[in-house]
Formats: structure tokens, C-alpha cells, sequence
């Protein structure tokens, strides 16, 4: 391996990858991506799907997951910085409700593998962002689903600043909580307290 860091990070399948970069004179070189290098690290997954998008300063996109069509997803910045969050949505984890967040850019260069049955969002800080992410599953309509972003059982810590209030699409507006969430699926979370 070598040429990648791989974290975990309290959460049983999220992991934060950093890439070996090469500088030199002219700039720098790094794999973004090697199937054989990841399937070491624990990532033996197929992508299928290549996403993009672009966000200005204080936009969140979030928190969202798919219903029937769950994905795997490696996410990335390659302008600009967001905070990137992954709430645990598997039923019987330990670790169920459970959030873990992490400052992706393009000047640190990390990634972010966020399994399957998690809800996903990020908050840009920089002045425009644009975010890539690899999925395991092609994209179907109707199947997003979404918790409220400021739920306050999940209890993202988004860091804000002198953000007033995020901007927010009409469906991130009205996703439900979690507890909402649970109850629509007859799910329920163990004892959390053991997990705080």
C-alpha cells in the first residue's frame, strides 16, 4: 500500500483517506482513486457513478440517504472546504444515530467513505466549494430520503461561525428528525448513552 492514510473514526465502517501526494516544480501528483490500494484498506467496493456539484459559502446539503436503493460513497473536495458529516442509519448498531464529521478541501485533500445505510451532508465554508463523490449504486428517482440537518437528537455540531443561517433547499427544510424517522420504520434505537 503507501500510497494512501486510512483512518477510522469511532464509527464502525466510516473511514478518512489521505492520498500520498508528489510535489514538485511544476506542482503535484496524487492518485485519487486505485481499486487494489482501497481493497487493502478495507474498500472493496464498485463504484459505478461519478457526482459533482458546486455550493457557495453557507450552503448545507443535507442530511440525506436512499430509501430502497442504498449507496456506498466516497466523497471528496477538489475546490474550496466543506464540513462533511455521515449520521449511522443501520438498524442494531451500536453505534446507531450516531454522527461523525470531518473538514474535507482541496488544499488537505482527504476523503471521505461513508457506507451504506448512512445519511450524508456537508456545509461549505469556503467562498465556493465543489464536492465529488463516487457512488455504488446509479442514482433513482424518488429514493432520497432526508433527517432535519439541526435535529437536535443527532446533534451535529455544524460549524457555522458567522454563518446566520445556513441556506437550505425546500426539501432539507422539512426533512423529519430522527425519532420521526425511527417511528415511519418501527425501529428501535438501543440505549444511547453508552454511545455519547
Amino acid at each position: 500500500m503507501g500510497k494512501i492514510t486510512v483512518e477510522t473514526c469511532g464509527i464502525e465502517g466510516l473511514k478518512v483517506i489521505t492520498p500520498r501526494v508528489f510535489p514538485d516544480e511544476r506542482g503535484y501528483f496524487m492518485e485519487t482513486y486505485n481499486y487494489q490500494d482501497f481493497c487493502e484498506a478495507g474498500i472493496d467496493q464498485h463504484f459505478v457513478q461519478d457526482n459533482q456539484s458546486a455550493s457557495r459559502r453557507g450552503v448545507l446539503r443535507g442530511l440525506h440517504f436512499q430509501k430502497n436503493f442504498p449507496q456506498d460513497k466516497l466523497v471528496r473536495v477538489v475546490r474550496g472546504e466543506v464540513f462533511d458529516a455521515a449520521v449511522d442509519l443501520r438498524e442494531g448498531s451500536r453505534t446507531f444515530g450516531r454522527w461523525f464529521g470531518v473538514v474535507l478541501s482541496a488544499e488537505n485533500k482527504k476523503q471521505f467513505f461513508i457506507p451504506k445505510n448512512f445519511a450524508h451532508g456537508f456545509l461549505v465554508l469556503s467562498e465556493e466549494a465543489e464536492f465529488c463523490y463516487k457512488v455504488t449504486d446509479f442514482y433513482h428517482p424518488n429514493d432520497e430520503g432526508g433527517l432535519m440537518w439541526n435535529d437536535p437528537e443527532i446533534g451535529v455540531e455544524w460549524p457555522l461561525g458567522d454563518i446566520a443561517e445556513p441556506v437550505l433547499s425546500e426539501k432539507d427544510r422539512v426533512h423529519p428528525g430522527l425519532a420521526e424517522y425511527c417511528r415511519e420504520r418501527g425501529i428501535v434505537p438501543a440505549s444511547r448513552s453508552e454511545n455519547q
